[in-house]
């Protein structure tokens, strides 16, 4: 029973590490990659090119949210510090406010980092059609769905994706009764797969 609790116990333990190994393997693979990008051999191989580059695209965000995590860190372990030592009741206050804004942010890049890190869908890199109607609600409800549509837009353009509306059914004032919207480029699939609902 002894030995069972200490096993337990380092199990637990190990699981940020873990998430971590896996995540510096990632941030080294990405490197590799873009170190194998830039050598000359691999820019007279347009195979290549796209491999790496879709590659690279596929990693970037999960390396990104990998070095904000390590920088969120660093500036925790830095305001956990000065709430602790600080003599100053008013920079203590503002280190414990500091350290709590912190900590959700953490939080949050964690359970952002372990869904990158599931199986991936094998349609994730595939396009979308988006289908928005108007529900109950007349008027207010087609203005509604012209205001989705306008965010999905908006949203594709910032992610990179290409966006093509197919098919736009408008109202007289504006709003939308239905529309078909193509999200295009890699991964826009894995992105938006889990859209859906009553105000589709």
């Amino acid at each position: 029973p002894a030995d069972a609790k200490h096993e337990t116990t380092r199990t637990t333990m190990a699981d940020p590490d873990s998430l971590d190994t896996k995540l510096a393997d990632v941030a080294r693979q990405y490197d590799a990659l873009g170190e194998e990008l830039a050598q000359p051999a691999t820019a007279q191989d347009p195979a290549a090119l796209k491999r790496l580059g879709k590659e690279l695209a596929r990693l970037e965000p999960v390396v990104a949210a990998y070095r904000e995590l390590g920088a969120v860190r660093e500036e925790l372990a830095g305001a956990r510090q000065l709430r602790d030592v600080e003599a100053d009741e008013e920079l203590r206050a503002m280190a414990r406010e500091e350290v709590a804004t912190l900590d959700a942010r953490e939080a949050t890049l964690l359970e952002e980092l372990k869904v990158t890190l599931l199986p991936r869908d094998p349609n994730d890199d595939r396009n979308v059609i988006v289908e928005i109607r108007a529900g109950a609600g007349g008027e207010e409800a087609a203005l509604f769905a012209s205001e989705l549509l306008r965010m999905y837009v908006r949203w594709a353009d910032a992610h990179r994706f290409g966006a093509e509306v197919m098919s736009l059914n408008e109202t007289g004032i504006g709003g939308v009764k239905e529309a078909i919207l193509e999200v295009t480029g890699d991964g826009a699939y894995s992105r938006l797969k889990f859209e859906g609902g009553v105000p589709r």
